[in-house]
């Protein structure tokens, strides 16, 4: 009898093994933020925070262009800002990782490479996914609400999940390059703060100087919240003739940015983290 040939096992279980060790570290993180809720603080109290304090205490005293609810103008900037701070809760998880020695016992281990890159995007993206139901409850209270069909809604919520997906490898590249959590959370909050408030989050870009309105116009913050009102029938969307291509287009604009910000952070996050492991 003639022997029947086995096939390669190493290239019949690869992918296999990518994906299952890539849900065991997505896993693990998600078991980490159950049992440690304060790290939730940054998906759950703080956009809940914003919503509530924008919306009663700056709700009477900021106009709306074209007129509206200042609520359901808020909203797209908050979901915008919120997707933009996702960044830096996977930096610091990476960070730390590499700072109490995970990643040194993850690789003494038959583990899949890009498994551990993978686990914490997969973990984050889904982490991402609290804070908007959290303040799409919010915004209801205080007022919101949506005025088109469901299919312009959908989009609109795709487009911040997308969003947060880019974010996301900006954040594992952060944390690949700097060392320790501490560390990553002063840079990223000197960076992403003004990134997050020189836009169209919490006031109209026409009421902005000069420079920070050029900048504010351009920048994909206030494009993905002008996208949001647009998707949702919020106020906020009047826009002025003279304004940039991305003020016209700002859904477009946002996915012009997901796209390029997935296509060069991503491959440099992975190249900067395995540099890391290496040293």
């Amino acid at each position: 009898m003639s022997a029947v040939p086995i096939p390669d096992a190493a290239g019949l279980d690869e992918k296999p093994q990518f994906f299952g060790d890539s849900w065991v570290i997505a896993r693990r993180g998600l078991k980490h933020m159950r049992r440690q809720p304060e790290a939730l603080a940054d998906a759950t109290i703080q956009p809940i925070m914003f919503v509530l304090l924008f919306a009663y205490v700056f709700g009477g005293a900021i106009k709306v262009p074209g007129g509206g609810s200042y609520a359901e103008f808020l909203m797209g900037g908050i979901f915008a800002q919120t997707m933009a701070f996702g960044m830096i809760g996977v930096a610091m998880a990476l960070a730390s990782d590499r700072k109490n020695g995970a990643v040194d016992r993850f690789r003494s281990l038959p583990i899949a490479k890009g498994a551990v890159l993978t686990g914490h995007a997969f973990a984050n993206l889904l982490k991402g996914l609290l804070p908007i139901v959290l303040m799409s409850i919010a915004g209801l209270i205080v007022g919101w609400r949506t005025h088109t069909g469901v299919g312009d809604v959908l989009i609109g919520y795709g487009l911040m999940i997308a969003f947060t997906f880019a974010m996301i490898w900006v954040g594992i590249l952060l944390g690949s390059v700097i060392a320790t959590p501490e560390a990553v959370q002063g840079v990223a909050f000197v960076v992403v703060f003004p990134i997050t408030f020189i836009a169209s989050t919490f006031v109209p870009t026409s009421t902005l100087p000069g420079v920070l309105r050029t900048f504010a116009e351009w920048n994909p913050v206030s494009s993905l919240a002008t996208g949001l009102r647009e998707q949702f029938g919020n106020p906020g969307t009047f826009i002025p003739g003279d304004a940039p291509w991305p003020v016209h287009h700002p859904v477009e604009y946002t996915l012009v940015w997901i796209i390029g910000i997935t296509l060069i952070c991503a491959p440099l996050a992975i190249r900067a983290y395995q540099r890391s492991i290496a040293d």
